[in-house]
């Protein structure tokens, strides 16, 4: 049986997996090049595939099958060492919750949820936010549709901040817990909010928390990921500068082993409770095998996880995610050893990008201006 097409398809499926992997670490904001960090789940599946066929089907190789094979190996095992705290065989780096009596475990769930705002499946969410009860519901590309729709469950919801928008960067805040001098802020791009509030737990204790959802690198949004980038940097920074007790969440269009947000928990010293357990691929809902996680939540060191999962479909692109939590200061000093370690260009890194993110910020800014006084 003639072999020579398998052979060259698994070379070709090799170099690409090598190029791939090579061309990510070009240091480039734009988005062809910052778009190869999201699949690394399905680029580190095609490697394997390649790297195992070439072990069983090259029985006489030359000099460039050789470099090959050194190259796919040494990129497959890059991919690997992204991928792989994301699974089981990872330390964890929050620990599981104890167990207390009733009244002493001072939990928090806290549901995400990009909704989507073309999507008129509103009761989905509806009933299932009056199903699981969440603490915090936080949603994205929320418009005045889904404010209107969310009616039916903010009365178990006293505490709200409502920033609709038509724009794809709407954004709801409801809580039953207390929210205390809650802001919205544009830190970026003048139309795309974020929330930033201190939040009072059961147990008296306040923490901060930061909703936020910066915009992508893509075609069809931002050429560049520099104010997504520059925007998380910023608050990871505020949060480091200020010792705050916090939590962030939201929609960061950025995946959990990319450049940036690796570089935000070293400058933020915050926790992915995610490390150790199992992925939360939340997007794209239609597209199993190209689903990673763009939708995130970090903590300080002072929570431990009850759980963490995704939810069913409310009809968006997104799965919901919903995360709970338990505040556990006595366990603050045992975590904050797990926090990533910053290293040494990493503040003048983080500057240097906030600087940038401003400047692009402002340019993206007028062109939003510029388009809404055309549509006017």
């Amino acid at each position: 049986m003639d072999f020579s097409l398998l052979y060259y398809a698994l070379q070709g499926l090799a170099g690409f997996i090598a190029f791939v992997t090579i061309w990510g670490w070009l240091p480039l904001d734009n988005w062809w090049v910052r778009g190869v960090e999201f699949p690394r789940i399905q680029i580190m599946m095609l490697g394997i595939i390649a790297w195992v066929g070439m072990i069983v089907f090259f029985s006489e190789w030359e000099l460039g099958q050789w470099i090959l094979f050194v190259v796919l190996s040494g990129t497959l095992a890059f991919q690997l060492r992204m991928v792989l705290p994301y699974t089981k065989l990872w330390k964890k780096e929050v620990q599981k919750a104890k167990d207390k009596p009733e009244g002493q475990a001072h939990q928090i769930k806290i549901m995400v949820s990009n909704v989507l705002t073309p999507n008129d499946e509103t009761k989905k969410l509806v009933d299932l936010v009056k199903q699981k009860q969440p603490d915090i519901l936080i949603t994205l590309e929320s418009d005045k549709k889904w404010e209107q729709a969310l009616q039916q469950v903010e009365s178990d919801y006293p505490y709200t901040v409502k920033v609709p928008l038509d724009n794809l960067y709407g954004m709801h805040l409801y809580s039953k817990l207390e929210l205390i001098d809650p802001e919205v802020k544009y830190l970026m791009i003048d139309d795309i909010p974020s929330i930033h509030t201190q939040l009072r737990l059961q147990g008296g204790r306040v923490v901060w928390l930061y909703c936020l959802h910066p915009m992508p690198p893509s075609p069809t949004e931002a050429d560049k990921s520099t104010t997504r980038d520059a925007e998380l940097l910023m608050v990871g920074k505020h949060i480091k500068e200020n010792d705050q007790t916090a939590i962030l969440a939201g929609d960061l269009n950025d995946v959990a082993w990319s450049k940036t947000t690796r570089r935000f928990q070293r400058i933020s010293g915050l926790l992915d409770p995610r490390i150790g357990r199992h992925f939360i691929n939340t997007f794209h809902v239609k597209y199993p095998f190209l689903r990673w996680a763009l939708d995130h939540i970090f903590h300080s060191a002072c929570f431990t996880v009850v759980d963490i999962q995704r939810m069913p479909s409310v009809g968006s692109d997104h799965f919901p995610v919903m995360t709970t939590l338990q505040y556990e200061p006595e366990e603050a000093s045992k975590q904050e050893g797990n926090a990533p370690t910053v290293q040494a260009e990493d503040i003048q890194e983080t500057d240097n990008k906030i600087e940038e993110g401003k400047k692009e910020g402002e340019k993206v800014s007028e062109e939003h201006r510029q388009d809404q006084r055309s549509f006017g």
